[in-house]
């Protein structure tokens, strides 16, 4: 499935909603639970995914970075910070409505990367880590077999990538007959089944 223009911002409004679900959902006596993310507690988790997958996101859309003084901020200190994850995700989805952000080209890393490739990444990073966070506090994540689909494409087209920064961990095995949404976790170094095991 190629993620572009037409059905692309579906796709992010989709996982957007889901992770403003989620981290609505995160208990103020949670934030020192282990994550999926082995070396981050889910405060530490939840900084790096509301600044990524909503300021962040929002930029990207723009072609621009996002403000520096939002790097190292910590938003889960603000007993608000699932409302203002709401706003902010709203925005950037609203951001990548527009068919114009799909378009041209943006600066990663020193790289120019096509538009549409960004948005997939920023719509498989919502995905992966508001499955980590569901999973760290006990919810159940929802996710349509078309966005899973879209987001074990992104992964196997940036794993290896991924690996070489070590934003994945190693692939952990997954049973044959597997659907893409496992798929895609295993991809991504995540076991499918980290709850049973912790």
């Amino acid at each position: 499935m190629t993620i572009d223009a037409k059905n692309g911002p579906a796709l992010m409004t989709e996982a957007a909603a889901e992770t403003t679900r989620v981290i609505g959902h995160v208990q103020p006596d949670q934030l020192h639970q282990q994550t999926p993310c082995t070396d981050w507690d889910l405060r530490t988790l939840l900084n790096h995914t509301i600044l990524w997958t909503a300021y962040s996101a929002e930029q990207r859309a723009y072609g621009q970075s996002v403000a520096e003084d939002l790097m190292n901020k910590d938003f889960a200190a603000d007993p608000g910070f699932a409302k203002d994850y709401q706003v902010q995700a709203g925005r950037a989805v609203a951001a990548w409505s527009d068919p114009n952000a799909w378009e041209g080209d943006r600066g990663v890393m020193g790289n120019d990367t096509p538009a549409k490739d960004i948005a997939a990444m920023l719509i498989a990073e919502m995905v992966l880590h508001s499955w980590d966070i569901a999973e760290a506090t006990g919810q159940e994540y929802h996710c349509s077999k078309e966005l899973a689909e879209a987001v074990l494409e992104t992964v196997e087209a940036n794993a290896e990538m991924f690996r070489q920064y070590q934003g994945f961990g190693e692939i952990v095995p997954v049973p044959d007959g597997a659907d893409a949404f496992d798929r895609a976790l295993s991809l991504s170094g995540r076991d499918p089944n980290w709850t049973q095991k912790n």
